[in-house]
């Protein structure tokens, strides 16, 4: 089986306040798959992606990366394999400079010191951040710091890319180039995210959450046109599939 699948199985998350986060979801996907998971806030967005590298633990399920269930035995193999940009990226950037919170990972795993340093610079150039490199991470403004969290995860080479809401806080020049970088990622790369033209821009497969359930799973336009769905779930069609607010007309006819 290939070390790219991601498999969800009867998956539930209970807080310890005793909120149900998660409530028996059922998925898998698969090697080079793009899939974006949304749903309103507080559908279990960002819950669920903090059970795809052993972040959280399942209350009840199972989550397994390429047939192996995520265990704390497994649990360092499968972080090498599950890249996971957070939502926040002050909860990534630690280290005094840029260049050594990028190279933190490599240095981790035993790299020499002249590949640690391609891979730095070969991440931070990816999202425009090689002038950064030097710089503490608390002197930069949020959408450098989230380009700076992106590249801490770009440098471990991951062969499935996770992330939380990755271009919130982007400017729309910075939005752009993160879409290219992602169109430039061919593993498996799974997202929440509000931007939903992004979504349609970059995934076939969407998944919607409702209050912690998959309400639906399935292809992106099919999703976004499906008007009942997006009510029932507090969601909207991308900008690019609305109509015109002054003319009427469509501005995309997907």
């Amino acid at each position: 089986m290939s070390h790219h699948i991601v498999e969800v199985k009867n998956l539930k998350h209970v807080y310890a306040d005793g909120t149900i986060a998660l409530k028996d979801l059922s998925f898998t996907i698969h090697h080079g798959e793009s899939v974006a998971i949304i749903g309103a806030n507080g559908a279990g967005k960002s819950t669920l992606l903090l059970h795809l590298n052993g972040y959280l633990a399942p209350t009840v399920g199972e989550v397994r990366i390429g047939g192996f269930p995520l265990t704390p035995e497994t649990l360092p193999e499968i972080r090498r394999t599950v890249g996971m940009v957070f939502q926040d990226p002050d909860d990534q950037l630690f280290m005094p400079t840029v260049y050594e919170d990028v190279a933190f990972g490599p240095c981790n795993l035993g790299l020499p010191e002249e590949e640690v340093r391609q891979r730095v610079g070969e991440a931070l150039e990816k999202v425009g951040a090689g002038h950064l490199a030097q710089k503490p991470p608390y002197h930069l403004s949020g959408g450098e710091k989230k380009r700076v969290a992106i590249a801490t995860v770009l440098s471990m080479s991951p062969d499935i890319l996770v992330m939380d809401e990755p271009t919130n806080g982007l400017d729309p020049f910075s939005r752009r180039q993160l879409i290219g970088l992602l169109k430039d990622f061919h593993h498996t790369r799974i997202f929440t995210s509000h931007d939903l033209d992004m979504v349609i821009e970059l995934c076939e497969r969407t998944i919607v959450l409702h209050q912690g359930e998959v309400k639906a799973d399935g292809p992106t336009v099919a999703i976004f046109n499906n008007a009942q769905l997006l009510a029932e779930c507090r969601l909207e069609k991308p900008l690019s599939m609305q109509g015109c607010p002054i003319c009427g007309a469509s501005r995309n006819r997907l």
